[in-house]
């Protein structure tokens, strides 16, 4: 049974694209309290499902794929500007597929203007006319008004017309802004990218007994499976620890492991490969929020979507991304990496921020580890005990010495000089991803 939170949220997704959605109206159609209502509706805002203006309010809007992350909707467009929508308002659900800038004569930038276009000008009213009847939107810089006939026709097409007061060259530094984030987060895995479905699920249910695990283990092979009481909900998990000597008759709800550890589809396959190994299971079951059972991921299926990210060439740079590309191995000294601090790496001072030296660190001892064979790796918890500040343009050389190693855990040491000059050491535990 669905809980009333997810209730309201198959019912937001259910309506038409470009429905207005209100609180009250959910709470008066639904008979829930205002309270639940508006809770559902900021989690289907995060879901990204419904959009809310200032002074239009929440709107459906179309819900992205993975693939097409980069695209944005014009109300999204709206809330990155901090605009204000003029007109056309029933068009703010729809996705725009290029924006123009409107710094060139009129027919030179009607040539670049068409349908699920935004028209990015200042307060040129032949322009947004124009723009208009080719079947695009327009947002106006500076903080200009749109004429009431201007208006009256965006109305009538369903295309939006915003005005920010932004000028136009920040307008668009904004938007491309926008989608160079969504393109980071769409490089992120999530457990929904990898885990296999509830139809292709073996699991157990709490009636079943021991037998049914060996016989389950026999047919499929696999070590361990969920166990689910009569309504799909996850109330514990067995494994061939639990039934070793364990009598064929007796109850698997007796010889479970109740309350385990499992995830849901929004937590990122990073977290979940952590906790894996940190409790060291091999199997975790994936659950919606009321607790029902939506499918498992493996550590084997962890471990392969980690190692095939790593190997992805990002779309959009993070900060890890710019202290990978700045690392160069030293010819004399296999172990040691050589790096430029650029200006992207800074403080407000000017000397390397203690976000970048921290990655740097990481990514020094995930390269050392590799060295020795000894595969992938997080960085389990890290002590700087020294740090000099490094200034923009800076060449850096980092000397990772391993102390203590085991099977699940390296201890290492770093030196990093600036030239001769010891400028940074610090300690770091890392935690090993082996099979």
């Amino acid at each position: 049974m669905a809980t009333k939170h997810e209730q309201i949220l198959q019912y937001i997704e259910s309506l038409p694209v470009g429905d207005k959605i209100s609180v009250r109206r959910i709470a008066k159609e639904l008979q829930v309290s205002e309270g639940t209502a508006y809770r559902a509706i900021k989690e289907a805002e995060t879901q990204r499902y419904v959009s809310t203006i200032e002074r239009v309010g929440t709107i459906r809007i179309e819900k992205k794929k993975k693939e097409n992350i980069e695209r944005l909707t014009f109300a999204e467009v709206v809330n990155i500007v901090d605009g204000q929508v003029l007109g056309g308002k029933s068009g703010l659900h729809k996705t725009l597929t290029k924006f123009v800038i409107g710094a060139m004569q009129l027919e030179d930038m009607m040539r670049y203007t068409d349908a699920g276009s935004l028209l990015i000008v200042g307060n040129r009213a032949k322009a947004h006319f124009t723009a208009l009847k080719a079947g695009a939107a327009v947002l106006i810089t500076g903080g200009f008004e749109a004429s009431e006939s201007l208006k009256k026709v965006a109305d009538e097409l369903e295309l939006p017309i915003i005005s920010t007061s932004y000028d136009t060259f920040t307008v668009a530094t904004m938007i491309n802004r926008a989608i160079y984030d969504q393109l980071i987060k769409k490089e992120i895995l999530f457990i929904e990218d990898i885990y296999i479905p509830y139809q292709e699920t073996d699991f157990l249910r709490v009636s079943d007994d021991v037998k049914s695990y060996h016989d389950k283990n026999a047919q499929t092979n696999h070590g361990g499976f969920p166990v689910v009481d009569a309504n799909q909900k996850i109330v514990g998990i067995v494994t061939a620890r639990d039934v070793i000597g364990k009598n064929h008759g007796e109850s698997i709800e007796k010889v479970m492991t109740k309350n385990p550890i499992t995830v849901s589809m929004k937590t990122s396959v990073a977290t979940a490969g952590h906790r894996m190994i940190w409790e060291g299971i091999d199997l975790m079951p994936v659950v919606n929020d009321a607790g029902i059972l939506e499918g498992v991921i493996s550590r084997q299926d962890v471990l392969k979507a980690l190692q095939l990210a790593q190997r992805q060439p990002q779309h959009g740079e993070t900060i890890d991304d710019i202290v990978k590309n700045q690392m160069k191995v030293l010819q004399d000294d296999e172990l040691a990496v050589e790096f430029t601090v650029t200006p992207q790496m800074t403080n407000q001072f000017g000397a390397i921020s203690y976000g970048a030296f921290t990655t740097l660190l990481a990514e020094a001892g995930n390269y050392a580890m590799k060295n020795r064979k000894r595969g992938d790796s997080v960085a389990e918890n890290m002590t700087i005990y020294f740090i000099k500040p490094v200034q923009m343009d800076s060449v850096l050389t980092v000397r990772p010495r391993i102390l203590d190693m085991s099977r699940k855990f390296v201890k290492m040491e770093f030196d990093v000089f600036h030239g001769t000059l010891l400028v940074g050491k610090a300690m770091m535990m890392f935690q090993l991803l082996e099979r």
